[in-house]
């Protein structure tokens, strides 16, 4: 109960920060559509979001979490705020150097991210400039990051995880303004999103930071140290951060091998927004959650307790993964449609994300296991492990663009993606098995076929409404009767969903709202 009781915390506050993306999406959709400069944008945009994935999203949670737990089993709560003051005051000086650097070798970076754009063309030109724009979101990324992990540390889960909203509400701020300009197709519309990139780091850094400040778990004063701990962090981070960073840089290599094709760019980007819903919600919410509750269990030498982890984790992932991953790609279309199809995004638009959002869809679970299994090697201060399993999905999924890009298109690289997925968790699990012993306890082993079975009625019971609702959710619908239809769709998913868990003793309404309850 009370792993899914946290889990739910950081899963409500991640959704509430995608439902404020989805309507950033949206705007950047209506202003820029899918054309020249949506994909100059987007290009832009990559190496934010790479940015905020692998500092400000959880993946520095992996070497933060445990070695501060370290620490103040060692030398108490003054020795654990002296190690996250010296890692701050550290990230922060490497960091605003780094971001000098990338500034001058922008054209360069935009070349390696987007080869397909002409070199001194408009999208290559208008790509830098937004770029450049951005940077020094990376500056306050890192030191948000070691925040956030320090809430996470002390079970303040809730208030680690709302901090993401504030980026998403801080670009909304900024479409707001470019839609009272009426300047949509603008320079300048380009260049205020791009700068409110950097104004959503500030944000997030004072929003985290007043947390930290008014809460009983304070850092010490910063300093920059590259001393024995924070060189411990640094070997810990850099395979941590590659592999929590592999996902969104194996996105960004289909985003180079698809950059050639036109609209290509942002029929990739739309897609992979959608996926990146149950995936930041159920992915970063179990990852969030299990490391500290791994580290525990495995510090206390518990078997029984690390393999109740496990087997807790395995079922929250697929149980809300599997049904997500069928409806997604039954309902792809009318999603999109409802979602982005207004303005500049065209009906021939939503066709083509809509399939590569079906594509992304197969490999959701296997992209959720990647998240609960990492932080079994997390947790006992291996993140290598990790990483190695997460460049073997970005070979396959490099590989795989390559080869189905000429005879599928855009749809191909996102299949590709979707494989790597899957090969990743085969890889940890049975690294998992080799090293420490995989192993899911009797209620796992009775439950996960049942939630398995129970998602695919799911699913047919879906697509049998889809296809009587056609008529109200197809192009020629209005726009609140698409929505009013897809919502009921999805409501009798969820409803067929849990009546199915409950039929099949696997849980019961009752059971779910007292996982979730604050008060147990």
């Amino acid at each position: 109960m009370s792993l899914a009781r946290n889990v739910a915390t950081v899963g409500s506050a991640t959704l509430f920060s995608r439902v404020l993306g989805f309507a950033r999406d949206m705007g950047v959709a209506a202003v820029f559509g899918t054309g020249l400069r949506a994909d100059a944008f987007f290009v832009a945009f990559q190496l934010a979001n790479l940015v905020r994935r692998m500092l400000a999203e959880g993946a520095l949670n992996a070497a933060v979490v445990p070695l501060y737990l370290r620490a103040r089993d060692d030398g108490g709560e003054a020795a654990a705020r002296a190690f996250a003051g010296r890692l701050i005051g550290t990230f922060a000086v490497v960091l605003s150097g780094a971001v000098i650097v990338f500034g001058v070798a922008m054209p360069a970076v935009v070349l390696m991210l987007a080869p397909g754009f002409a070199v001194g063309g408009p999208r290559m030109t208008i790509a830098i400039e937004l770029a450049r724009l951005m940077l020094p979101y990376l500056a306050f990324a890192g030191p948000v990051a070691v925040l956030m992990g320090v809430l996470n540390a002390n079970n303040r889960f809730a208030t680690a995880a709302y901090t993401t909203t504030a980026f998403n509400a801080t670009m909304l701020a900024a479409l707001l303004v470019v839609f009272v300009m009426q300047g949509g197709d603008s320079q300048l519309s380009g260049r205020i999103l791009a700068f409110g990139v950097t104004l959503a780091g500030v944000s997030q850094l004072v929003l985290v930071a007043v947390a930290v400040w008014l809460g009983p778990t304070r850092v010490m004063p910063l300093k920059i140290s590259f001393g024995p701990d924070v060189r411990r962090f640094v070997m810990l981070a850099i395979p941590g951060l590659i592999a929590s960073g592999i996902p969104q840089i194996t996105v960004i290599a289909g985003v180079m091998v698809a950059s050639a094709s036109r609209s290509a760019v942002s029929w990739i980007y739309y897609a992979n927004r959608l996926i990146e819903l149950p995936l930041g919600i159920v992915g970063i919410a179990v990852g969030t959650v299990l490391v500290p509750a791994f580290a525990h269990a495995i510090r206390s030498g518990d078997k029984k307790e690390l393999r109740h982890v496990e087997s807790r984790g395995i079922e929250l992932a697929l149980g809300l993964a599997l049904p997500a991953a069928i409806a997604l790609t039954s309902l792809a279309e009318p999603i999109v449609r409802v979602l982005f199809e207004r303005g500049a995004f065209s009906a021939g638009d939503t066709t083509a994300t809509a399939a590569a959002l079906a594509a992304f869809a197969l490999g959701l679970p296997g992209h959720v296991l990647v998240k609960t299994f990492s932080p079994v090697f997390f947790a006992r201060e291996d993140t290598s492990t990790p990483m190695r399993a997460a460049l073997f999905g970005f070979v396959i999924a490099t590989a795989g663009s390559l080869v189905l890009m000429p005879m599928l298109g855009h749809v191909g690289v996102a299949i590709a993606i979707a494989v790597s997925g899957w090969a990743s968790a085969g890889l940890l699990a049975v690294l998992i098995a080799r090293r420490i012993g995989f192993g899911i306890d009797a209620q796992a082993r009775y439950r996960l076929p049942r939630i398995a079975l129970s998602a695919v009625i799911m699913g047919l019971a879906v697509e049998a409404a889809h296809r009587a609702l056609a008529p109200w959710l197809g192009a020629g619908a209005q726009g609140l009767v698409r929505a009013a239809v897809l919502a009921g769709l999805i409501g009798l998913g969820l409803a067929v969903y849990i009546a199915l868990l409950r039929v099949l003793k696997v849980t019961s309404p009752r059971d779910l709202m007292r996982a979730v309850s604050r008060e147990m």
